[in-house]
């Protein structure tokens, strides 16, 4: 079963500043963390219990937008997530076990 943790970036986020004047959308790192903390939250596992095993940046998100991390579960255990405005991808991925926590 799907979770879903919906998100929007503040426009006044300092991430914005350098990233990128004139044209500012959201780092990739500041995606990642917000989809590592909404699975912690989530599953009630700490982010460090996870690696990121795969990620695609599909589409650029602006300031304020407003998106839906989703993510679920499989069977081997790993964690597919994704977020995701009405219309587009923006992010795919996947999370696996930490090797120290195996």
């Amino acid at each position: 079963m799907k979770k879903q943790t919906p998100l929007a970036i503040p426009a006044n986020h300092p991430a914005f500043k350098g990233h990128f004047p004139g044209t500012p959308i959201v780092p990739g790192v500041v995606l990642l963390d917000e989809v590592m903390h909404a699975i912690a939250t989530d599953t009630g596992l700490v982010a460090s219990a996870w690696q990121i095993s795969s990620v695609k940046f599909l589409s650029p998100l602006k300031p304020a937008e407003t998106v839906i991390i989703a993510h679920e579960q499989l069977a081997n255990g790993s964690i597919k997530f994704e977020v995701l405005t009405d219309n587009r991808q923006i992010v795919t991925g996947s999370l696996t076990p930490s090797k120290q926590n195996s």
